[in-house]
């Protein structure tokens, strides 16, 4: 082969890649905003709980959107969980949350059903940034950036504490943003243990 076509083919192997780098890019974009989150009916619970929070309503204006807490910041784990995120899309998709049609359109009836399995997804949720070391937390929040002294009489307290303990944000923060749920016992945990 010629230098040419060593070029030509150089050439569009580059664009290809800057191409394939730009779609993967604009579509991570995409799915890190809280609208797509939203737009699946499984979210809306979720959305009105964070919608009362700090996190979305505060004295500095600041809000941390859904990806902020759920999605990480560096490339190879936000890669990872991109394609984890997949199966949620494709079962919301086929309906298999298991909600029938007659909850669907009933909030109250909605939010009893939900209820069932808040404390399997929420576990899941803590679980994931517990392993993370809260990491999509403290890409806000950082220990050494706190000013104990302008922070409440129980945070001031608490954080020296949990930094020298190395506990991580999830470990006292659950309930932040969503409703903290209640731990089923009985029959209840029985029942979800058995999904």
């Amino acid at each position: 082969m010629n230098r040419k076509k060593w070029l030509i083919y150089g050439l569009g192997g580059f664009l290809a890649g800057v191409g394939a780098l730009a779609t993967v890019n604009l579509v991570t974009a995409k799915t890190n905003e809280t609208e797509f989150c939203i737009s699946c009916h499984s979210m809306q619970i979720n959305f009105e709980e964070y919608k009362e929070s700090v996190h979305y309503r505060n004295a500095s204006g600041v809000r941390a959107t859904c990806a902020d807490c759920h999605v990480p910041k560096e490339f190879f784990p936000k890669m990872k969980a991109k394609i984890l995120a997949v199966k949620d899309v494709y079962h919301e998709f086929l309906g298999d949350f298991a909600v029938p049609d007659e909850v669907k359109n009933d909030p109250e009836a909605y939010r009893e059903h939900y209820e069932k399995y808040r404390w399997r997804m929420a576990q899941a949720v803590w679980a994931k940034m517990k392993a993370s070391d809260s990491a999509t937390c403290r890409s806000c929040h950082n220990f050494e950036a706190m000013d104990f002294d302008e922070q409440s009489r129980t945070a001031r307290r608490k954080h020296p504490v949990a930094m020298e303990k190395g506990k991580t944000c999830i470990d006292c923060h659950k309930g932040i943003a969503h409703e903290e749920p209640e731990e089923p016992d009985g029959e209840d945990a029985v029942a979800l243990s058995n999904h």
